[in-house]
């Protein structure tokens, strides 16, 4: 079947803090590839060919003060697609604490060609609800999303990079966010792992519109984290978040997650269906 990877970090990282890039590179041996895919759509589509994924979600957000990725990632991550629109998907993103006017920078980023939104809780130190403690930014950005039905990604889950705020990950937060804006899509991405994922996997089974994605968790230990996971097969987006730390290889993971004694619907459901639901 084409296999959708609904999450990779393909990004700008002449742009990361100096502090967050050693951590991005530790202990790897394929940096010089890692640094070309960055720059040239051409390696990153031989990269997947290899490693037999048809199509994928590139997630990028601003983060200046943390990871030192600015608002120009959405230019970045829009051009970059544009090579194969029809295998590579540009998300992006908008800060609700260094937004001049969030509508505005959301219409701007779909108008690029952004096909779906990143908040990052504890990159951004900002709480998935935090518009009912008057960050008005934050409900402007759903608002918008909702309205232009550009799904939007919510980090949940930890964060190793330095600074990063781990609390802001957990997952119920985002329940006030699917009540408050029932149209919206929203993927919960890493499933609240490692601490959280009972409340991902109630926030999937509640809400219509709310799916999760499974990457970052080792395929290997995905049913010791979800060993109900097949009941919410139709809510979950498979991903990998290569290259982050301790993901090596796309298709490592992808055969590790094959392995799995999981239905055969289940596999289609998560590996193909479920994306293209989401980000059609």
């Amino acid at each position: 079947m084409p296999v959708t990877d609904a999450h990779i970090h393909v990004q700008p990282w002449w742009e990361l803090r100096a502090e967050v890039l050693e951590v991005m590179t530790r202990g790897r041996n394929d940096v010089p590839e890692l640094q070309a895919i960055m720059k040239s759509p051409a390696h990153l589509l031989r990269r997947l060919d290899q490693d037999g994924i048809a199509r994928t979600v590139l997630v990028n957000y601003p983060s200046p003060d943390l990871m030192g990725f600015t608002a120009r990632v959405n230019e970045y991550v829009a051009e970059y697609c544009k090579a194969a629109p029809d295998r590579l998907i540009p998300m992006g993103g908008v800060h609700p604490r260094f937004a001049g006017d969030a509508a505005a920078e959301v219409r701007r980023a779909a108008e690029l060609g952004v096909r779906a939104l990143k908040i990052h809780p504890p990159h951004m130190a900002v709480a998935p609800n935090a518009y009912l403690h008057g960050l008005d930014a934050l409900r402007t950005i759903y608002e918008e999303a909702q309205r232009l039905r550009l799904p939007v990604m919510i980090h949940t889950g930890t964060s190793v990079f330095p600074g990063a705020r781990s609390r802001m990950g957990e997952p119920m937060a985002v329940d006030d966010v699917a009540v408050d804006f029932p149209d919206l899509k929203i993927v919960l991405a890493h499933g609240g792992r490692p601490l959280w994922m009972d409340q991902a996997f109630f926030l999937v089974r509640r809400f219509p519109n709310v799916y999760m994605d499974i990457s970052s968790i080792p395929p290997r230990a995905l049913l010791r984290y979800f060993p109900r996971l097949v009941e919410v097969a139709a809510k979950v987006l498979y991903g990998s978040d290569w290259p982050a730390p301790g993901v090596r290889s796309m298709g490592d993971n992808l055969r590790d997650f094959r392995a799995l004694d999981l239905p055969g619907e289940a596999f289609t459901l998560m590996l193909e269906t479920n994306a293209e639901a989401v980000f059609g």
